[in-house]
């Protein structure tokens, strides 16, 4: 299988056959269960869908409740379709972190944490006016000039201002796989993923 759905737990470091003190994210991988497996016979493309993380009855609509009782589990929380393995799966079969025990490299999906509306200092690094001289006033933090006037009148698409931050789809590739946990289904991964703790992310080989 090429990934599977986890959460990010949380930082922590380890220490290096060298001695030196690496920051790492734990993350927590499955288990998983394949809840559906789709063929191009049945639905015109090949795909496998996994469910990650159990949920309560009573929030579970009836549509929902057959599709996982069909494949043998209990209803789950996130749902995601994956690009369909070279080796065979079946619906009710249970995927873990032992997966990525021959991957020394993991790419991770996240959504980013939110910031709500930010001005352009902390949204895109700007300088701001540094000073308050020649009589400015409250221009610390100001984005300055947007362009000419009477010529194009208006603000050009893409022009770096103020907005809503954070809480986009974010993808670092390449995190090198420093410690695989399988009794705890952890996977410790060197460097920072996206999102916060407990946030969902997607772990692929």
């Amino acid at each position: 299988m090429p990934g599977l759905i986890g959460k990010k737990i949380g930082m922590t470091s380890v220490f290096s056959v060298e001695g030196k003190n690496i920051p790492c994210t734990v993350l927590e991988a499955g288990p998983c269960v394949v809840t559906q497996v789709k063929t191009e016979e049945t639905d015109g493309y090949a795909a496998v869908q996994i469910g990650y993380e159990d949920k309560k009855e009573k929030h579970t609509t009836k549509a929902e409740s057959g599709h996982f009782k069909k494949a043998g589990t209990v209803p789950k929380k996130n749902v995601i379709e994956i690009d369909s393995p070279a080796e065979k799966v079946g619906p009710g079969d249970v995927l873990t972190v032992e997966m990525f025990n021959e991957s020394p490299w993991v790419t991770v999906t996240g959504t980013s944490k939110g910031k709500g509306f930010q001005g352009v200092v902390k949204r895109y690094n700007f300088k701001g006016v540094n000073d308050a001289t020649h009589g400015q006033h409250n221009r610390l933090r100001a984005p300055g000039s947007l362009g000419a006037s009477s010529y194009p009148s208006r603000v050009f698409k893409g022009m770096r201002m103020g907005g809503r931050t954070g809480g986009n789809t974010v993808t670092v590739e390449n995190l090198e796989v420093m410690k695989i946990i399988p009794e705890n289904n952890l996977l410790v991964v060197k460097g920072s993923v996206p999102g916060a703790k407990g946030s969902y992310v997607i772990i692929w080989k």
